[in-house]
């Protein structure tokens, strides 16, 4: 089995009830209906938004007219604290020249240059790990941490630094349980955006860290003496139309999200993926083996085909962001819907990825599906765990080694079990288990997969 999916509501008919049932949990918020549904529409006087799960439209809004349907301004309120103005809120010309300095870095070949870095990561979280119960998402955050420290700074997780904003950002999470809370209900103009001061203290502390590292490392451009790793690489490309490079407050902004983005999701996708072969394990046996036979060589990589399946297949069930906002700019009709500029244009890879009328035996943990003709049709209608678009995560393919490498290596040094309490997913900053994720550790003989 694969632990439940959050029971969904029915009928919450105030918006005081609607936001009540957010604060609560996103996931449950929303009706059951939209597994099966092509389009919701959610109107109030404060609440004008379209649930879009027609593979049409996302495709519309995604691909074939993405400047028609920009980030929603909304998004701003609750994550400006953390991300200033970093290419995950921005629109326009503005996200434009972010993209054109930020892409090189993870470019195909950059990939092999970072490998080093995602493999001692991953070493590192193998050793750290100890037999018995454990929550596993403390786990695969320390892990996914490590990674981008090592990707961006060329340190390893227990650097001072780099320690200080692992645990900071634990906080911040621990502030910020809602997913885009502002950007599903919208609130009038004219009330103030209020953020918690816990919010604003774990924000501050995380942003004055992160000045700290790209200021030493802009010293150290400066003198000739600085590693070649994405930091480097990120802040010496200019942009090849204007000329400019970043400057420090633009890479505070832009670290910011390298790592909540690589941080957050990444972990929640390597929990989930643990927890489903713990609880599969014909699948964890075909992935220990991969892992055991893997060499620290990029080109390894390729051979975990059964990993890589198991990875995809978990971020189809638990994907990281569940929800993604967009804004409608002009008016539109959507299967015969007038949709009025400033509406809230809601894709979620949640209902997508678990749609009835699209995925063969939706909820069911099923590997297998991406090596059939059904389910890789499936997945090009509607399976956007990156996104999709223009507006594709930079990172994609970064998170698809680190992920499908962590759960092979992991796999081969531990057998898994589930522990005694299923997990229930619940929507904080990303996809996590509202208790954890309780998963038990057994060491695997060295001879054994």
């Amino acid at each position: 089995m694969i632990p439940p999916k959050p029971d969904s509501a029915e009928g919450r008919g105030s918006v005081l009830r609607l936001a009540r049932a957010f604060r609560r949990d996103l996931l449950s918020a929303l009706p059951a209906r939209l597994y099966r549904a092509w389009m919701a529409e959610f109107r109030s006087p404060l609440i004008h938004s379209f649930v879009c799960n027609d593979p049409a439209l996302v495709r519309l809004i995604l691909q074939e007219r993405p400047g028609d349907f920009p980030k929603s301004n909304r998004l701003r309120e609750g994550l400006a604290p953390l991300l200033g103005n970093s290419v995950f809120v921005t629109n326009g010309e503005e996200w434009a020249h972010q993209r054109r300095i930020i892409d090189p870095a993870f470019e195909g070949g950059r990939l092999r240059e970072v490998f080093p870095a995602i493999w001692s990561a991953t070493e590192a979280a193998v050793a750290r790990l100890r037999p018995g119960e454990i929550d596993i998402e403390p786990e695969a955050s320390h892990a996914a941490a490590d990674v981008i420290f090592r990707a961006l700074f060329s340190l390893p997780i227990e650097h001072e630094i780099a320690a200080r904003v692992f645990r900071a950002f634990r906080a911040h999470q621990d502030a910020q349980p809602i997913v885009n809370l502002a950007a599903l209900v919208p609130l009038p103009r004219w009330l103030p955006r209020l953020h918690s001061r816990r919010t604003r203290q774990t924000a501050a502390e995380i942003r004055g860290l992160i000045e700290d590292l790209v200021s030493q490392r802009l010293a150290a451009i400066a003198a000739g003496t600085a590693p070649d790793d994405l930091a480097t690489k990120i802040m010496t490309t200019p942009d090849p139309e204007t000329g400019r490079c970043f400057d420090g407050a633009e890479m505070v902004d832009q670290v910011a999200i390298f790592f909540l983005a690589g941080h957050e999701t990444s972990a929640s996708a390597l929990a989930w993926a643990l927890w489903l072969l713990a609880t599969h394990p014909d699948w964890q046996d075909r992935v220990a083996a991969e892992g055991a036979a893997m060499a620290p060589d990029f080109c390894a990589v390729a051979g975990l085909r059964a990993s890589r399946a198991v990875f995809r297949e978990a971020l189809r069930l638990y994907p990281p962001v569940p929800m993604m906002v967009r804004e409608a700019t002009r008016p539109e009709n959507f299967r015969d819907r007038e949709v009025p500029p400033g509406a809230q244009l809601v894709l979620s890879p949640w209902h997508l990825h678990r749609h009835e009328r699209l995925w063969d035996r939706p909820d069911e943990f099923d590997p297998a599906r991406w090596e059939t003709a059904e389910g890789k049709a499936s997945a090009r209608l509607a399976y956007i765990p990156f996104s999709a678009g223009q507006r594709v995560c930079p990172g994609a393919g970064f998170a698809m080694v680190e992920g499908v490498l962590m759960l092979a290596r992991i796999a081969a040094a531990f057998r898994l079990s589930p522990g005694v309490v299923p997990p229930i997913p619940t929507a904080r900053l990303t996809v996590r288990g509202r208790s954890g994720i309780p998963i038990r550790l057994e060491r695997r003989r060295p001879d054994a997969p």
